[in-house]
């Protein structure tokens, strides 16, 4: 089978896989989000917090439930890597570097899990299982929370109540996330990925030297940082490790996880809205872009010049021989288009085209498919503006889903766009105006730039991937990439909250002969232009300087 056939294939059967399971999940997603109706589990979760689940609070509230909430997670992680050398389970670790232990816990608070340290030399069983793996679910749960209630905003009428966000946080997590990341683990663990408690074990190598093997909670940690868009590795070499990922089936199989939540909560709002093809016009967008950057980056890596390459068929450099170049890129590609962060590539090695295509992903602010919550959000308010775009030419007040943009929608909306590139634009001028930072980049000219522009679009929107030849393992990059992390998610759920009450507190505004249809091909083509356009004024003269550069030398 010829590398070209192999590419079409998987990602025939990605996409089959991901367009099966939309519409279920979104039906069940809907139904969380929307029913009276408390589960058990969920019963005595309110009874042991102290939770009114037929609360509804204002957008205010709601926001200082969730910040209360992630503080109290950030406190709580920093506790156990700095306590870890005194838990059960601790294989001997010590308490993490203060100022890298905040850089973690802000980390995995924020979706982002981007690990400046090796997780299998630095972190127990316990923290993993405690600390980390627990965020992956808590992390996914609030991001997923914001989109219902951005969500509710449409739906709902002369009101800024949202509804509850411990409900949200609840239901997210004992409806949703918790059986799928069961499920998921179990047909890891079939598939060979290793699930133990287990110290390392010192095994004899063939040339008569000794090796610790470690085990672990790796199918547990492993299906939850997918299905959550979370990322992360339990081990170094995150999902290129063989045991995280030991075989071409498991690999598709945790592609899957990555995007099923994101296309299952646009089926959702479909469903939530009353309005599927609402939904269907949304997901045409996503998995336009989602496609584009496959065939980019796959196309990149095939055709890289240089005689290794050439001679191998493509450009190896990087890549698990066991896995090969289409499932890289096609790895590479949605894990940057979620916020993921998974890698099972070297990202460093790929060609500067595949790479400028992967920091354009990110920069897009991950709406391709983007991350639990987050994507659909992102991709919610790049509609709202194509629709003022689109009104502006016709003259008309611009509305969506019934509802008008006024002078103060925009404000907000205009803010949320310009948050995340001014974090990476001025995380990166900064970072490159001073020798100490600077001495961490491996690499000189375009590529060097390449590697710290990665970063901070990495850590502002949230995705946790990186160019491996910076040193980021620093107290600079440490406290820079963490206040990147924390202000690339905060700001932009505050802003999404004050849009989402600003809407629900207008009526709904009829549909009338000049009112422009957002669930047809042609708003679709506007908005992926939208989204174009919107990226590449922001990013491209960076993106100029970096891979484009060295990619054209």
């Amino acid at each position: 089978m010829s590398v070209g056939l192999a590419a079409v294939l998987q990602a025939a059967v990605l996409a089959a896989i991901v367009a099966a399971t939309a519409g279920p999940l979104g039906n069940h997603l809907a139904r969380t989000f929307t029913t009276d109706r408390d589960l058990a589990p969920e019963r005595w979760i309110y009874r042991l917090g102290g939770i009114d689940p037929r609360a509804d609070q204002r957008w205010t509230s709601y926001l200082i439930s969730l910040l209360a909430f992630s503080l109290a997670s950030i406190l709580a992680v920093i506790a156990f890597l700095q306590l870890q050398a005194h838990l059960p389970l601790s294989n001997g670790m010590g308490a993490m570097p203060f100022h890298q232990a905040l850089n973690t816990a802000i980390s995995f608070t924020t979706n982002t899990n981007w690990q400046s340290y090796s997780g299998e030399a630095a972190v127990g069983h316990f923290a993993q299982m405690a600390a980390l793996a627990v965020q992956n679910f808590a992390s996914a749960a609030v991001g997923i929370a914001v989109v219902a209630a951005l969500i509710r905003g449409f739906t709902r009428e002369r009101t800024d109540r949202l509804g509850s966000f411990w409900v949200d946080l609840v239901r997210g997590v004992v409806r949703v996330l918790l059986p799928g990341a069961a499920i998921a683990a179990i047909v890891l663990v079939l598939g060979g990925v290793v699930q133990n408690l287990d110290a390392p074990h010192e095994i004899t190598t063939l040339t008569g030297g000794h090796q610790q093997l470690l085990g672990g909670p790796v199918a547990s940690q492993e299906a939850i940082k997918e299905l959550g868009t979370n990322g992360g590795g339990f081990f170094n070499a995150n999902s290129a490790h063989p045991l995280e990922n030991p075989s071409p089936f498991t690999n598709l199989f945790e592609n899957a996880l990555m995007l099923v939540i994101p296309f299952g909560l646009v089926s959702a709002f479909g469903v939530m809205v009353g309005n599927r093809r609402q939904a269907r016009t949304v997901s045409l967008v996503m998995a336009t872009i989602l496609g584009l950057m496959v065939l980019g980056t796959t196309v990149s890596e095939l055709a890289h010049p240089g005689t290794a390459s050439q001679l191998a068929g493509a450009a190896m450099e990087g890549k698990e021989t066991r896995l090969g170049v289409p499932a890289s890129t096609l790895f590479a590609a949605s894990t940057t288009g979620t916020s993921t962060g998974a890698v099972n590539a070297a990202h460093d090695s790929l060609s500067a085209l595949a790479g400028g295509a992967l920091i354009l992903n990110m920069g897009l602010g991950e709406v391709a498919p983007g991350g639990t919550g987050s994507g659909l959000y992102g991709m919610l308010i790049l509609a709202m503006v194509a629709v003022f775009i689109a009104g502006l030419m016709v003259g008309r007040t611009p509305e969506y889903l019934g509802k008008r943009l006024g002078p103060g929608e925009l404000k907000l909306i205009a803010g949320y766009i310009l948050v995340t590139p001014a974090l990476v634009l001025l995380g990166t001028g900064v970072a490159l105006a001073f020798d100490g930072p600077t001495s961490s980049i491996l690499n000189s000219g375009p590529h060097g730039l390449s590697e710290v522009l990665y970063a901070f679009t990495s850590a502002a929107n949230n995705n946790g991937s990186a160019f491996g030849g910076l040193t980021s393992a620093t107290t600079f990059y440490d406290l820079a990439l963490a206040l990147a992390m924390l202000l690339g998610r905060f700001l932009p759920i505050v802003l999404v909250l004050a849009l989402a009450a600003s809407i629900g507190r207008q009526g709904r505004v009829p549909v009338t002969a000049g009112t422009l249809p957002t669930d047809t091909r042609l708003f679709a083509g506007l908005l992926l232009g939208v989204v174009l356009v919107i990226a590449g004024l922001t990013y491209l003269p960076a993106l100029a300087l970096g891979p484009l550069a060295e990619g054209v030398r």
